[in-house]
């Protein structure tokens, strides 16, 4: 490590070694409006640079699409980038603007073939189950995953948005490397039961949204107003109407501490989130998703900061105060079901 880049952290007991700070690529291809493309390539050697070495995409964004935009930055840098992609969510033939929740062996299967070669590498280094399909047993799901990991097709495994007791059942059918979840000021439950889980297990934390889809960043208010109409954000309840305003309020002791350190909203989002590995004792790794190198900058910048344990006490009721639930439909979380 250099004073220009960021410090390591081993995902998982045995798993990859990556930056403390990855790169969700998400947004740019789907999702938060248009992308421009050179901009979006200039992040990711931007993010590199800056010691990210764990981009996070999926098959579902955009209908491969992100895959394939990724590949070229993949295949120039295969042997310094740690590529994350995840399968479950699949596209119906007769409406291509659903999708349904599959985790069946046979699905798993024609996954991780159509991602391969869209990434167009030999092995994805850590493959995710996007979200859970309660209707198969976990240990299906994880024992053709495992496959996938003796064939070499795959490295290491990841579940996204599972509850404590579907990671320890499927550690025990093969090891975890890391559990994403949503993780940030707005959105704490899963450190009831899965972070506990985590830790015992020896599972990093791969925190999404941890800046609340650009929200705690102050970069947008309400989402119907100031955001364009084909924005995920606006399906989402807690950045429209009502819900908006009185979020928008929690926003101010992160102004407060902000202010004592001469940053920024989102840094010190981050900064909370980074934090959270001292304050659990396991491994978080945040993917913060964005398509500029200014952002990229910032964000790294935020593993700077130490919150003082005032600063974090201030912060710490914002999450019970949030109006609005994550997703209009709550069965794509795992919070639910705990």
């Amino acid at each position: 490590m250099t004073d220009t880049t960021i410090p390591t952290t081993r995902l998982g007991e045995g798993g990859p070694e990556v930056g403390v700070q990855g790169l969700g690529c998400m947004g740019m291809s789907f999702a938060y409006g248009p992308a421009d493309a050179d901009e979006s390539r200039a992040t990711l050697e931007r993010a590199l640079e800056r010691g990210v070495t764990l981009y996070d995409t999926a098959d579902a964004y955009g209908a491969g699409e992100n895959e394939r935009f990724l590949s070229p930055f993949f295949r120039a840098h295969r042997d310094e980038v740690v590529i994350a992609t995840k399968f479950a969510l699949a596209i119906p033939p007769d409406d291509p603007t659903r999708r349904v929740v599959r985790n069946d062996p046979p699905y798993i299967r024609q996954a991780v073939e159509a991602s391969l070669k869209r990434l167009d590498v030999d092995v994805i280094d850590l493959y995710y189950m996007h979200r859970r399909d309660v209707n198969v047993p976990i240990e299906e799901t994880v024992g053709a995953m495992s496959d996938l990991v003796r064939e070499g097709k795959v490295k290491y495994l990841g579940l996204s948005e599972v509850t404590a007791g579907e990671l320890r059942t499927a550690h025990s059918v093969h090891p975890v490397a890391a559990v994403q979840s949503e993780w940030s000021l707005f959105s704490r439950d899963i450190e009831a039961n899965v972070v506990p889980a985590a830790r015992d297990l020896g599972v990093a934390l791969v925190p999404y949204s941890p800046l609340g889809r650009g929200f705690l960043t102050g970069s947008f208010v309400n989402a119907d107003q100031d955001l364009t109409a084909d924005d995920f954000r606006r399906q989402q309840p807690r950045f429209t109407g009502d819900n908006a305003a009185a979020n928008a309020a929690l926003l101010e002791p992160i102004r407060e501490v902000a202010a004592a350190h001469e940053a920024t909203l989102g840094q010190i989002a981050l900064a909370w989130v980074q934090q959270r590995t001292s304050v659990h004792d396991l491994p978080v790794v945040p993917i913060p998703g964005t398509r500029r190198p200014a952002r990229v900058e910032e964000n790294t910048a935020a593993l700077r900061i130490t919150l003082t344990p005032e600063q974090l006490a201030l912060l710490d009721p914002v999450a019970a105060k949030v109006s609005g639930t994550r997703y209009a439909d709550m069965t794509f979380a795992s919070a639910g079901r705990e």
